[in-house]
């Protein structure tokens, strides 16, 4: 998505990473982070990747690898949603770390706008609609990588815009083997009578 006899545009991502792990993950599969990096790259020249996820100190390695596959990490702090608070709702499910970062997706879009000359948002999530018209409306937007077809539909309007990455799931996908490794074949099972 370069211009052609021009000096290169500068592309930047910007990627909601709770939205896109968990809406892939509940399709079956998992993100290879590395090779998304490298999709990023190789089919939008992407050169700035903005990751943003909420911080637990428990995963400091994750942040690490992320960093080291070429994402520039951006950690918002969480809170423990597991401890009991009085506005809480009797039978509704509970999240034990919560950890928005919508708004701090959108502060660094705006606040790096004078840096790139367009932007991928990476989300589904109808939070980010103002960011993706305002994009739009100054011919800075790209592209919208949804994980899945099941997007917001406040999107709809853009939908030229719009690539889902569930359609990559190919080569996108984390694997739990090592190359060359086959997969092990299911056991048959006992009978029954």
């Amino acid at each position: 998505m370069r211009r052609r006899g021009k000096k290169p545009e500068k592309i930047y991502a910007f990627i909601d990473s709770q939205n896109l792990n968990v809406s892939v993950q509940k399709y079956g599969w998992k993100m290879n982070w590395k090779k998304f990096r490298k999709f990023l790259t190789d089919r939008y020249g992407v050169d700035m990747a903005y990751m943003f996820i909420g911080y637990v100190p428990e995963h400091e390695d994750i942040y690490e690898k992320m960093h080291d596959a070429g994402y520039a990490v951006v950690l918002k702090p969480t809170f423990d949603m597991s401890r009991p608070r009085p506005e809480e709702t009797a039978g509704k499910p509970e999240k034990p770390v919560k950890g928005n970062v919508d708004a701090d997706m959108v502060l660094w879009a705006m606040k790096e706008m004078a840096n790139y000359d367009k932007a991928i948002i990476v989300s589904g999530d109808g939070d980010f609609f103002a960011l993706v018209e305002y994009l739009h409306q100054q011919g800075r937007l790209l592209k919208i990588l949804t994980p899945t077809g099941q997007y917001s539909s406040l999107f709809r309007q853009f939908e030229d815009y719009v690539e889902r990455l569930d359609n990559h799931r190919r080569e996108l996908a984390y694997h739990d083997r090592r190359p060359g490794q086959k997969p092990a074949r299911p056991q048959p099972s006992a009978p029954t009578q």
